[in-house]
């Protein structure tokens, strides 16, 4: 049952990109889907995590299986707006494209999911098992929202997962995982020309960083399916005048995850090269404020099966099973779950995320909007 035309799911999405969810007040997107949700019919919980954050949850159906939905609401900031054709927060409407910050990432991914849940409510639908969204805050920074909804065990009686980041006409079931590690190095300030009465903070971050360049740049450890670990230090910082020893320097590294080289592996050899530094006689601490787990699930299975075939519908050709390179809320919705689990990354959108003039293209919203309804009831049985 078709409740909302192509110009109200267009409006939806207007009213969602207009919410500045810059890495915070996700509060607001999810007031604004439990007063949409709540007009048709469907109960949905905010679950407060701050003052101004909130995760969202809503269920249609009862039972088993239940297919867990998810989506993020938080986007990344615009940057300078005055490099943007438009508005970044007004979405604007040019060549089959809608252009706004956060369009593709992926708020037309939510906005799709949360459409196609009240039409098949609308429709008595689904008359077996259950649909449940999650919609998260600060997927963009540090995952919190996921956490939360795994550490309330929402997802502990969910058979499958879709989150609906921007994959257009490609489906993912594993992703490498993230983790951002600083080290902290604390030396003693001299002059210059009488470096003996000081100590360099830099010079044990050097040997360090090169030593682990070594460690995780020259292992012969790969995924089949991922690839191998990536490691880069992204940030240094150090000293503060070219004539004077400095007494404090800091690095910051991005390690991409895989299984065969996981975040504990890696925090293991970081914490060797520490320890062998400061017996060294460095005083380094290390800090791993970010650490997300690699997913790497099955390519094919019932769920990445029915997308792909109901996909290849709307796309006009064979839908690809790949890779992702970027972390999703996965990396904690699927913690415990095992390495056979029913998961797919599938959504509207493209390559534009975090890009000056971000889009999508509208049809292929309008198409998400009716093929989540139709992969919904299809894993469901109907």
């Amino acid at each position: 049952m078709a409740v909302f035309t192509d110009e109200q799911k267009v409006k939806i999405l207007t009213d969602l990109v207009a919410i500045q969810s810059v890495n915070d007040h996700e509060q607001d997107v999810a007031t604004y889907l439990q007063r949409l949700f709540a007009a048709h019919g469907i109960q949905a919980r905010l679950i407060p995590l701050s003052d101004t954050r909130a995760n969202l949850i809503a269920e249609i159906g009862t039972g088993h299986p239940v297919l867990g939905v998810s989506g993020h609401m938080d986007v990344v900031s615009p940057g300078d707006v005055a490099t943007w054709q438009h508005d970044p927060f007004t979405v604007t409407a040019q060549t089959g494209k809608l252009f706004g910050r956060g369009i593709t990432d992926m708020k037309a991914g939510l906005a799709a999911l949360v459409i196609a849940m009240i039409e098949l409510h609308a429709a008595g639908k689904p008359e077996h098992g259950a649909i449940r969204l999650m919609a998260t805050v600060g997927e963009e920074v540090g995952e919190t929202g996921s956490e939360a909804f795994y550490e309330a065990g929402t997802m502990n009686d969910v058979d499958a997962l879709l989150i609906g980041e921007p994959t257009g006409y490609h489906i993912f079931s594993a992703h490498k995982g993230s983790m951002d590690v600083k080290l902290t190095s604390q030396g003693k300030a001299a002059h210059s020309s009488m470096p003996e009465l000081g100590q360099n903070a830099i010079d044990p971050l050097l040997t360090l960083l090169n030593q682990a360049n070594t460690a995780f740049r020259k292992t012969d450890r790969e995924s089949a399916v991922l690839g191998k670990l990536t490691f880069n230090t992204t940030v240094f910082n150090g000293g503060n005048q070219v004539n004077s020893i400095p007494e404090t320097a800091t690095a910051e590294m991005n390690i991409r995850t895989i299984p065969e080289f996981d975040n504990a592996t890696v925090t293991q050899v970081l914490q060797q090269l520490v320890t062998q530094e400061n017996e060294q006689g460095g005083h380094v601490t290390m800090d791993i404020y970010m650490s997300q787990s690699p997913v790497e699930e099955p390519r094919d299975n019932k769920l990445s099966n029915l997308a792909a075939t109901i996909g290849a519908g709307y796309a006009g050709a064979p839908i690809p099973k790949l890779a992702l390179p970027a972390v999703t809320d996965a990396s904690n919705l699927l913690k415990d779950k095992g390495n056979n689990y029913p998961f797919i990354v599938f959504g509207p959108g493209n390559e534009t995320a975090h890009q000056v003039d971000e889009y999508v293209e509208q049809q292929m919203y309008l198409d998400f909007t009716v093929l989540y309804q139709k992969l919904m009831t299809a894993y469901l049985g109907e």
